[in-house]
């Protein structure tokens, strides 16, 4: 069984071939970073287009590499939810395309499920069941993993997510976009402990919920002090840079182990599996595996590589395949904002079931 898997939910364009023992045949990537560095972030409708501009491209590629022509492919499967509407949709329009050219079957794949697959693809041991936490620009969310299909939400940020926090500090720091490598670059020579940020929720044991908001306004403060200020005139010494980013990113990664950790004594599993881009961040892997030592619990975090947005970990498609779960080619996107705002939902609930 060979699957062709495309990603395009936010301002990366991917596209994969996998066979059914989750070999990777061919994977092509354009990335759209030096695009939105311009503008400190990802802009919805620049996305959109430099994904038209890419996707026919980034198939062929994947498809060459597979040495492998999309007659010989037993289905297509795209992202659909969540992430931005246009981006979406320019995935999902390309895959419905060659579906009907090539008369294949189409098999709809939600992102962050994927996320938390790309262990099962870089590791021979099989996690499932598992809590899945995946943390990235856009998403900080927590799940009952039962199995490879079987997802059920705990929680997710009420407010910004990690790697948003991340983009945003560094803004603040006069450092380049994206914000979870420049923090990370700067915190090597900084000290974690120069400044005591707050860590939002991380003693609210009764919900499994993230935020960050409160913590960029704690950074913004010990930086410029309280009152509309122009951060390009703020004047900083290297150290303090390096202090404030070290500081920052240890509140964030406790937030985000310790979130993870009461998750799992709630739903009593005992295996954490890791996915998104800021799980590619150093310090994070750290305290992670540290806290699966002293708490006895095993864990799986997916390589750098596979934690930013690809389309290997669209390899869940063959799940889906085996199980019989095609979709319709009137299948709609699913946008992040109205998923993230009904997971939370649906993860407070959860956590006060498992009280």
């Amino acid at each position: 069984m060979k699957i062709l898997t495309i990603e395009s939910s936010c301002d990366e364009t991917a596209a994969a071939v996998v066979d059914d023992a989750r070999r990777v045949l061919g994977s092509s990537l354009a990335t759209q970073i030096d695009v939105h560095k311009l503008y400190g972030g990802v802009v919805p409708e620049i996305a959109s287009r430099s994904h038209m501009e890419a996707i026919l491209p980034v198939v062929a590629d994947a498809l060459r590499q597979a040495e492998i022509t999309l007659d010989e492919l037993d289905a297509i499967a795209v992202v659909n939810e969540p992430g931005l509407a246009g981006s979406l949709l320019v995935g999902l329009a390309a895959a419905k395309a060659l579906c009907v050219a090539a008369n294949k079957p189409l098999i709809a794949i939600n992102h962050l499920q994927a996320h938390v697959y790309a262990c099962r693809v870089a590791f021979d041991e099989d996690p499932f069941p598992c809590v899945g936490l995946i943390i990235s620009g856009g998403h900080s969310s927590l799940y009952r993993c039962a199995g490879p299909i079987d997802f059920e939400p705990l929680g997710a940020t009420i407010d910004d997510a990690a790697g948003e926090a991340f983009d945003k500090v560094a803004a603040m720091l006069g450092l380049p976009y994206p914000g979870g490598p420049s923090i990370q670059r700067a915190a090597e020579k900084g000290d974690p402990k120069a400044y005591d940020f707050p860590r939002p929720m991380l003693n609210d044991h009764d919900r499994l919920q993230f935020s960050f908001s409160g913590l960029k306004t704690a950074v913004r403060y010990k930086l410029a002090g309280v009152g509309r200020v122009d951060f390009s005139t703020q004047k900083i010494s290297e150290q303090e840079r390096a202090d404030v980013a070290a500081s920052f990113q240890e509140a964030v990664c406790d937030c985000l182990v310790g979130k993870a950790v009461q998750a799992l004594r709630k739903c009593g599993m005992k295996t954490l599996c890791v996915g998104g881009g800021v799980a590619a961040n150093a310090r994070f892997r750290q305290k992670a595996f540290e806290a699966s030592e002293k708490y006895r619990f095993k864990l799986f975090i997916a390589p750098p590589k596979l934690c930013t947005d690809n389309a290997v970990m669209g390899a869940i498609a063959l799940e889906r395949y085996k199980a019989g779960l095609f979709a319709d080619l009137d299948l709609d996107v699913s946008p992040g904002l109205v998923r993230d705002r009904d997971l939370a939902a649906e993860g407070i609930r959860r956590s006060a079931e498992l009280r």
